[in-house]
């Protein structure tokens, strides 16, 4: 009686569960963290760059503030 009482509540817990579960969930997520990632390197080499041009700019200005365009 017992055996027969949990078998027919896991029965009901996995039946609630499949039908509650749906795959394309998944699917949005993995999209949605590639997104993420995508968007992670974009500001990664937008910061690299800019660093990069700061030191250009920076570079230009001490050459035209010392005269010595080798500077």
């Amino acid at each position: 009686m017992l055996l027969e009482m949990y078998v027919k509540g896991k029965t009901l817990l996995w039946g609630l569960r499949e039908r509650f579960t749906r795959e394309d969930g998944a699917v949005a997520t993995e999209y949605g963290l590639l997104l993420v990632l995508v968007a992670i390197a974009i500001i990664g080499a937008a910061i690299a760059l800019g660093a990069a041009l700061i030191a250009v700019f920076n570079k230009g200005s001490s050459a035209l503030n010392s005269g010595n365009p080798s500077a």
